[in-house]
């Protein structure tokens, strides 16, 4: 937010020029600004002096008295001052009379002080007019220097202001549009048929709204050119919320419109190359999904059907095919362990395909809810611990204490943390460690900081991090960018040993990515590591 400068003044670098034709006085007065510490350049006793006075030294304040010697008054003296030197004026008057008033009114001066001078009173309106100076000069080089033309008119229409890129595009000298009426100024035309287009303007003041010109509209230049323009006119209210006039802010639209017709084009001839790029992508798709989901169902109900099969065989010789009672056998558990873990499977692969499909539909249902990590964690770890208690692994479970409570999809959530370690338990060896990290992070200091994501666009946000780290494990860093690809295997990866249907790590992913997430891998020194950042709340 840009706010408007202070008055940055010190006291010894503000330099006065003192205009009084009474001596005593203005000694008396030149006193009083050396002991409030300001310098005082010189003293002028007319309307002639102070004027060549304040061309010479260019002070910062002028204190004028009104009344002076000669034919120029110091109304007079301060109007040309403030025409030609831009240097605010204080009057020293004794006369507060109603026609006196009026006259001083009319050129704009930074403040009155009345005779007697109060030392105090003094300091007040210095300090005072100072302040409004800057505030003045800083709109005025903002509205002076700002790429668009601001027109500023009255009630009546007429212009009060023009700046310079409004001279640049009208082709009128702000001198020379002063007081005109803002429709002999600012003249528009509609593109196509030439006829003339009601100023914005004028409908801002009747309808007392923001009113946007139309496109396709024209400004007649005061050489009788024309522009393409785009404007907006804006009412203008004082602190009564009574409208005093109005302001009109335009630009040259040619370059917007030749540029938006470059960009339509690209655009359109982009649009072609996406739509042959995903019908490629596509039929590739369809090409993979058909060849692996066919290999990947086919072989477990082939298994399944096999396994039926010996089980009847089985059952059958003994004579319990059609009996009420089946005492049960090793080779019949066995094979009923086949059918379980083979279906399983199957399921699972159907389950990630539907959760995917859904997911990048954006109908993956979710039910937002408070979650303690640090006492729902640990029960989500209990399995896993067992798992590899058998597998002779270890697993650690780290917990900040005192975290807040994460407010996202538990189901989701708890898909994403099994798959993880499941994994992290089928591929650890023996003797092997597995570790589980979680805790707040500061995203400005971690892999958030990655320009390219648009995952995490508030880096002053603090965030979950779930880190799940096993060892014996190497991802190549070539692999890493593909590991959450569908049905992607590691070149030279056992996967008959591990099993699995190469969806998981991409559920995963894309489950994270929907709860506003990220996930990132890292391979280094024989550990493998799943960092997962989740936001506070969605």
């Amino acid at each position: 937010m840009i706010g408007t400068p202070s008055n940055t003044y010190k006291k010894e670098t503000v330099r006065i020029l003192i205009v009084e034709d009474e001596y005593i006085l203005a000694i008396n007065l030149q006193e009083s600004l050396e002991s409030l510490g300001y310098t005082v350049l010189g003293i002028a006793d007319s309307a002639e002096e102070a004027i060549e006075k304040a061309t010479e030294s260019r002070p910062n304040l002028i204190l004028m008295d009104i009344r002076l010697r000669g034919e120029m008054d110091g109304i007079q003296a301060s109007e040309q001052i403030w025409r030609n030197l831009q240097i605010p004026v204080i009057y020293l008057t004794g006369h507060s009379d109603k026609s006196t008033v009026e006259r001083a009114t009319l050129t704009s001066p930074f403040g009155y002080i009345l005779k007697p001078i109060k030392e105090q009173e003094l300091y007040v309106a210095i300090q005072t007019a100072l302040n409004r100076y800057d505030r003045e000069q800083f709109f005025s080089s903002v509205l002076r220097g700002i790429g668009d033309g601001v027109i500023v008119v009255d009630p009546e229409l007429r212009v009060k202001y023009l700046n310079q890129a409004g001279e640049a595009l009208t082709g009128w000298r702000w001198h020379e549009a002063k007081g005109r009426m803002l429709t002999e100024v600012f003249r528009l035309v509609d593109e196509q048929t030439q006829i003339p287009v009601q100023n914005p303007i004028i409908a801002a003041l009747q309808q007392e709204t923001t009113i946007y010109l139309g496109s396709e509209i024209l400004l007649i230049t005061k050489e009788g050119t024309t522009i393409p323009v785009a404007d907006s006119a804006t009412p203008l209210r004082d602190n009564s919320g009574i409208i005093t006039g109005a302001v009109l802010v335009f630009r040259d639209d040619t370059q917007r419109r030749l540029t938006e017709e470059r960009n339509l084009a690209t655009e359109r001839a982009q649009q072609l190359e996406i739509q042959v790029a995903e019908l490629q992508r596509l039929n590739k798709l369809k090409e993979d999904f058909l060849a692996t989901t066919s290999h990947e169902m086919r072989t477990p109900l082939s298994n399944i059907k096999m396994a039926i099969s010996a089980l009847e065989n089985i059952l059958e010789q003994q004579g319990s095919l059609n009996s009420s009672t089946l005492s049960p056998s090793e080779s019949v558990a066995r094979y009923l362990s086949i059918l379980r873990e083979q279906c399983e499977q199957e399921l699972n692969l159907v389950d990630n395909l539907l959760h995917i499909r859904m997911i990048d539909a954006d109908v993956y249902p979710l039910e937002l809810t408070s979650i303690q990590l640090q006492h729902w964690l640990p029960h989500v770890a209990e399995y896993f611990e067992e798992s590899a208690k058998a597998r002779k692994q270890t697993l650690e479970v780290s917990i900040a204490p005192n975290l807040p409570p994460l407010v996202s999809d538990l189901a989701s959530l708890t898909e994403i943390v099994s798959e993880l370690l499941n994994n992290a338990c089928k591929y650890t060896p023996p003797e092997g460690q597995i570790t589980m990290d979680v805790r707040i992070i500061d995203t400005t200091k971690t892999l958030i900081e990655d320009a390219e994501s648009d995952l995490l666009d508030n880096p002053q946000v603090p965030y979950f991090q779930i880190t799940i780290s096993n060892s014996g494990v190497i991802i190549p860093t070539t692999e890493q960018s593909r590991i959450f690809e569908p049905f992607y295997r590691i070149p030279q990866s056992d996967r008959w040993q591990h099993g699995g249907t190469g969806l998981g790590l991409a559920l995963v992913k894309k489950l994270v990515e929907y709860l506003q997430g990220k996930i990132e891998v890292t391979s280094s020194q024989g550990w493998a590591s799943f960092t997962v950042q989740l936001p506070l709340s969605l």
